[in-house]
């Protein structure tokens, strides 16, 4: 197979010759760097003016620690207004998403799953809701950022579950902002809904010390159109599969609709040699996701139901969602004679509460025989609460000639409670009206009361996770080497309980511990020209649906999944090595290489049971017995052109080529879902005589592939284009107009459905699928005024 790259190949090509020119006039080389511009990290307070009426193009900041950071200020995402931390992401390199489309939620660093990559807020741990542990990044509104930090590799300062990497959300503190600013404005979507964006922040002196606060409300909107088309057979097999094994058609209305209400708050008091920072934030989501889907039995037609017309089944979903989910931590750090103590006390928790009915007419039934229609119900009550408390004490020494020793310790008690319940009902349709409209009709109409609610396999849960780490590091910087080393030991404790059964209620404990060694160092050539490399080992942690000893029937196609409580953590050793050159005043390039080294990989193993459904089904069992690598290049470009005479214009860009092989019970792949390429390109042109801005941004990223027992599925996504144009109205007052998804891109997905494994290793399909889905153009116009 040829495989073509063009886009993204001529994007990169036009980055690498923008780097290749940049050593352009000498004066411009050679001018000074501010310490400022080098380490942005700790610079002086910004007033609401500076935030609201950018006074000039946002880049990459060039991070001076040890370990290979990228680092984005939020001028860099701010003037094509993202509403969220995922659609902030989707600028930075190697992040890809599989979402819906206009959706950025489970952040995929390296393109691997979420699980793999560490989500830090403030630089501490947050619980998800995910059994992968992950953090969805939709959960916080981007107007609470100061800033975004990549860590492509770990340190022993930080928990190891960082195998892709680490993404640090820094939120705005109490000495980054001296005012305040509203904002105000709406999105305007493609069904023509239109949502609020509403804002407030305040920063300035309060007592001793220094106080931040922010309120925002989010309209979230997302009108899915879906379509697919289901076949008995593939291409793979038959090459005249539309002609001949045409099963059915489905189309679907599926539209995500809430509010996001969320605040954030920090106080802080820095003393002579004492330091106290209190500061916390909270997210509350209420959301509703309403599917409406017709199967027909025709690829085109959308008559009424049988039997004489096309319709052989009407579903009605409805999803009620309430998320909330906060964090609230207090940081004390002392200097005295014997070097500094940093103590930091952390709260977290997320609530989830959902609850949804599926209510289905299915008309593909035997007239002739005389039997009816079918009416089905379901209600599913789903509770999830995940809490966490955390402890971290470490001390830093001078050891002289610039090298300090870094030793502390972690501690973190984690809580969760997960309660799935369901209720289901099946009857005949009362009646066959042949009058049936399912544009107007609604299965809704035909609920009856449920039967109680009762928990589902492995539904009924608890886990308590207990660790506590030690770390001990050295770092230190000579002339242009800055480097680090150290070693943190991480104890975990489990103990496990399931309570869906209650005359066989189980429970387990399991223990490990693992050893995890890093080292990296950041030397600069010359003024301009660095290059930076990295050693790290990391571990995942297993999902939690993998530990609970529950067994679920059809899980795995038509056989079972029994939970294993006895996994032990994928461990990773990786690599990362990389070059950068200052470009100008401002501007940066980079290119860097990684490569991971996984093992203990979690795979499921056919136990040789029979499972629930009878012969030719089994019963299967995650354990730790595979091996896989990650590999691959990112590129990263932001700079003015002002090394050719155009300061006022920037651009920016990155591509990244992402690899991995893993073997599995059929063979070589790559890791699930990992994206093949993703790239980012854009330019943002200021006008300073007129106060005007605008700017494009293009992105895309390539194909993904996930194999499992019972499932294969090709995604690809369609170019996401997006462009603003700004005007500044005096010092004070900005005015913002964003669309994005011109492209209209759509999601598109290939299916492969086997009944077990047998069939799946034999090429018989159960099913073809093909689906499209789209949502159409983002429209929104936002204004911010400082006082």
């Amino acid at each position: 197979m040829i495989r073509t790259f063009s886009l993204h190949s001529a994007a990169a090509l036009a980055l690498a010759a923008a780097l290749a020119a940049a050593p352009a006039p000498a004066a411009a080389q050679d001018a000074p760097i501010p310490v400022a511009e080098e380490d942005r990290g700790d610079g002086p307070i910004t007033t609401s003016q500076e935030i609201v009426v950018l006074g000039s193009v946002g880049y990459r900041n060039r991070s001076e620690e040890a370990e290979p950071v990228l680092s984005y200020d939020s001028e860099f995402f701010q003037r094509f207004e993202p509403l969220t931390a995922g659609d902030a992401l989707k600028r930075v390199p190697s992040v890809t998403f599989l979402s819906d489309v206009i959706e950025s939620d489970g952040a995929r660093l390296r393109g691997l799953a979420p699980g793999y990559t560490q989500i830090l807020i403030n630089g501490e741990r947050v619980p998800g809701t995910n059994n992968d542990r992950s953090f969805f990044m939709d959960r916080i509104p981007a107007e609470l950022i100061d800033r975004v930090e990549i860590v492509r590799s770990s340190s022993a300062r930080r928990t190891g579950d960082a195998v892709a990497g680490t993404i640090n959300i820094q939120l705005r503190d109490g000495y980054e902002l001296d005012g305040g600013y509203v904002r105000a404005g709406g999105l305007y979507f493609d069904d023509k809904e239109l949502e609020p964006s509403l804002g407030l922040v305040y920063g300035g002196a309060v007592g001793p010390g220094r106080l931040l606060v922010g309120l925002n409300l989010q309209g979230r909107h997302n009108p899915k159109r879906k379509s697919s088309l289901r076949y008995g057979d593939s291409p793979e097999n038959n090459p005249d599969y539309a002609v001949d094994d045409f099963d059915n058609r489905e189309d679907q209305s599926d539209t995500r609709d809430g509010k996001d209400y969320s605040a954030n708050a920090t106080y802080e008091i820095d003393g002579d040699t004492t330091d106290f920072r209190i500061s916390g934030f909270y997210v509350r989501t209420d959301r509703s996701e309403t599917e409406r889907s017709f199967e027909y039995d025709d690829p085109a037609a959308i008559t009424g139901p049988l039997p004489a017309g096309n319709l052989i089944s009407d579903n009605s979903n409805v999803n009620a969602i309430d998320q909330e989910n906060y964090s609230i931590d207090a940081k004390l750090s002392h200097e005295w004679t014997l070097g500094k103590t940093a103590l930091k006390v952390g709260f977290a928790r997320f609530d989830d509460k959902q609850r949804e009915t599926e209510n289905q007419i299915d008309f593909d039934v035997d007239f002739d025989e005389g039997e009816v229609p079918v009416f089905e119900q379901v209600f599913t009550a789903t509770d999830l609460v995940d809490k966490e408390f955390t402890v971290k004490l470490d001390h830093e020494i001078e050891l002289g000639n610039d090298i300090q020793f870094v030793a502390g310790g972690y501690y973190q008690k984690k809580k969760r409670n997960t309660a799935i319940l369901d209720a289901d009902g099946e009857a005949e349709f009362p009646e066959l009206e042949t009058s049936y409209d399912q544009f107007a009709d609604n299965p809704d109409d035909l609920v009856s009361p449920f039967d109680p609610l009762e928990p589902t396999a492995g539904g009924l849960n608890r886990i308590e996770e207990r660790r506590l780490d030690g770390f001990a590091l050295v770092q230190g910087k000579s002339g242009g080497l800055k480097w680090e080393a150290g070693i943190r030991y991480e104890t975990t404790k489990l103990d496990i309980a399931d309570f869906s059964d209650p005359d066989a209620i189980l429970a387990v404990d399991n223990d490990y511990e693992k050893w995890l060694p890093s080292a990296s160092i950041k030397f600069d050539l010359t003024p301009r020209d660095r290059i930076t490399a990295s050693v790290a080992r990391t571990n995942r942690r297993p999902d939690f649906n993998y530990i609970s000893p529950a067994r679920l029937e059809e899980e795995v196609g038509d056989s079972d999944l029994l939970g294993n409580p006895f996994l032990a953590p994928e461990m990773s050793w990786g690599v990362d090595v990389g070059y950068e050159r200052r470009i100008g005043r401002t501007g940066v390039a980079g290119i860097n290489f990684f490569y991971r080294d996984i093992t203990n990989l979690i795979e499921l193993v056919n136990t040789g049971e029979e499972g629930s459904e009878g012969e030719g089904t089994f019963i299967y069992q995650p354990l730790n017995v595979g091996d896989g690598k990650v590999y691959g290049v990112e590129f990263d470009l932001s700079t003015d052109l002002g090394f050719i005479g155009l300061p006022n214009t920037g651009i920016f860009g990155n591509v990244s080529w992402l690899d991995s092989e893993i073997d599995d019970v059929f063979g070589k792949r790559r890791f699930n879902g990992q994206s093949d390429y993703v790239y980012n390109i854009g330019f943002i042109q200021d006008i300073p005589s007129w106060g005007v801005a605008f700017g494009a941004t293009h992105r895309k990223q390539g194909a993904a592939y996930d194999r499992v027992i019972g499932e294969e599925i090709r995604t690809t996504y369609g170019a996401d284009l997006e462009i603003f144009v700004e005007k500044r109205i005096g010092g004070n007052f900005t005015i913002r107009a964003v669309g994005s998804n011109l492209l209209n891109g759509q999601k598109r997905e290939t299916f492969n459905k086997f009944d077990n494994l047998a069939d799946q290793q034999a090429r018989d399909l159960d099913e073809y699928e093909l689906e499209s889905e789209k949502a159409g153009p983002v429209f929104q116009l936002m204004a911010r005024y400082a006082f």
